[in-house]
């Protein structure tokens, strides 16, 4: 029998044990399979169910799928394998579902079972293997940066579409081309810098460092002396896509933090984080990236790990789950998850310090999937920006509505994720707004393709930080 890398044969999987057509290594739980109560709340909530109108592109079909799959009434074959594909991973059924399914579990227990059992075709996973040798390393974007920077200067891109060659290339690599930020050379090359200390610091309370509710003294709180020190000393994480496309979201946190009485600590020797490679089910690649991850930052005894990115917020606050099966690191992962905090957590943590100017603008806040739904995390960003004086921020419609970047979504599915872009475009549109803010860099970069140069997009804290300065923000 002629087998696959992946494991399976042309005609489809070979499990290797485990229940039905997974195989033993974390297959879908039954006990989480059986939370389902096939209610339908899920339904209007699903991108996927959105476009297609298709039970089993909805969560409750998927489910349904994973336990005929699991009980072995069905194969695992290419049409489970479409669906799964064609999910988002966006979440918001997680926030709609009244009973509580743990859908976001379920499906990233499949997808690895996906990518170990399933033969996907020569060309998927070379384009796939393209992705994942690239943007999970900002040494490669950096390069890659460049050449995209030259393929704009050079005005390759008018030339190419003007004589309709950008509408003949694979859908991928279409919007992989549409999807191409325009990034100053100076700012992609630029790094942050390891160490910035807080501008504004505090005098510590003479009393002593706070108590603990087991009555000892808390060892993280200033020393009893009257010095003048920090708020908080926190690690940032520096991010792949973002530290080489969004450098300035990385500028801006970090005066923003320093502004609000920390010191910050970005570590240069910190890679990716995992998050990509788990959302799209390379759960081994995944874990050595968060084992690294880990080995970086626990010898810094910070206060916080700070993330700007929702989605890899999303992932390091899952590492206890992603690594429960390692003895050596399940605690550990465990402790640097109850650190991680969004940037508007944090800030949202902290009165004020620095004073803010007013910004007369109205914005459209879309809320990134990974913080909403995922994250739980709603209100914050809204308080940050709150802060600002004579801020207007206003809701999207449709906000519980991915904008359809999800990861590299909108690079493997390309024509859902624009169908997605589109309908977030106008309803950003509809809100008559100066400019747009979201947390995380894939929805700037979807969002942005589909506004065209019509507004901004900027992240929340680009934001803040303009205020603290007295700038416009764009």
């Amino acid at each position: 029998m002629t087998t696959t890398p992946h494991g399976g044969t042309p005609e489809g999987p070979v499990p290797s044990g485990g229940s039905g057509g997974f195989d033993a290594h974390r297959p879908p739980s039954p006990e989480l399979l059986s939370d389902c109560v096939h209610c339908g709340f899920c339904l209007p909530a699903c991108p996927t169910y959105t476009l297609t109108g298709e039970e089993m592109n909805s969560p409750r079909g998927r489910i349904y799928q994973m336990q005929l799959i699991s009980e072995g009434e069905a194969p695992l074959n290419a049409a489970a394998v479409g669906h799964f594909d064609n999910c988002l991973g966006c979440m918001a059924c997680v926030t709609a579902c009244p009973s509580g399914v743990q859908y976001d579990r379920l499906i990233e227990s499949v997808r690895p079972q996906i990518e170990r059992n399933w033969a996907r075709s020569r060309s998927d996973r070379a384009f796939r293997g393209l992705i994942f040798r690239l943007f999970p390393y900002p040494r490669r974007l950096r390069a890659a940066a460049v050449l995209g920077a030259l393929y704009q200067r050079l005005g390759l891109r008018a030339v190419l579409g003007r004589a309709g060659l950008l509408r003949r290339l694979p859908a991928r690599l279409r919007a992989l081309e549409a999807l191409m930020p325009d990034v100053p050379l100076r700012s992609a090359l630029r790094r942050t810098p390891e160490r910035s200390a807080a501008r504004t610091r505090v005098e510590t309370a003479e009393a002593g460092p706070e108590a603990t509710p087991d009555g000892t003294p808390d060892a993280a709180a200033p020393p009893a002396d009257g010095a003048v020190t920090a708020r908080r000393t926190v690690g940032l994480l520096t991010g792949c896509v973002q530290q080489v496309f969004f450098a300035q979201v990385n500028e801006a946190t970090v005066r923003v933090l320093t502004a609000e009485g920390c010191d910050v600590i970005a570590p240069a020797a910190q890679g990716c984080c995992g998050a990509l490679s788990e959302h799209a089910g390379r759960e081994e690649e995944a874990s050595e990236r968060a084992r690294r991850l880990i080995d970086t930052f626990e010898p810094l005894d910070v206060d916080a790990i700070v993330v700007n990115v929702a989605g890899c917020g999303s992932s390091l606050k899952e590492y206890g789950r992603l690594l429960a099966d390692d003895p050596d690191y399940r605690e550990r992962a465990e402790a640097l998850a109850a650190k991680v905090r969004d940037i508007s957590e944090l800030l949202a943590e902290l009165p004020p310090l620095a004073p803010r100017h007013p910004v007369r603008a109205r914005l459209a806040h879309h809320e990134a999937c990974h913080l909403a739904h995922a994250q739980g995390v709603r209100e914050q960003p809204r308080a940050v920006l709150r802060t600002v004086p004579e801020l207007d921020v206003v809701d999207i419609p449709e906000s519980d509505m991915c904008c359809g970047s999800a990861g590299v979504y909108n690079l493997i599915q390309p024509e859902p994720a624009e169908e997605l872009g589109r309908r977030k475009a106008e309803n950003v549109r509809s809100t008559s707004p100066d400019a747009v803010v979201t947390a995380n860099p894939g929805c700037l970069l979807q969002i942005s393709r589909h506004l065209g140069k019509q507004l901004p997009v900027l992240h929340p804290v680009q934001v803040v930080d303009a205020s603290i300065r007295g700038v416009r923000p764009w």
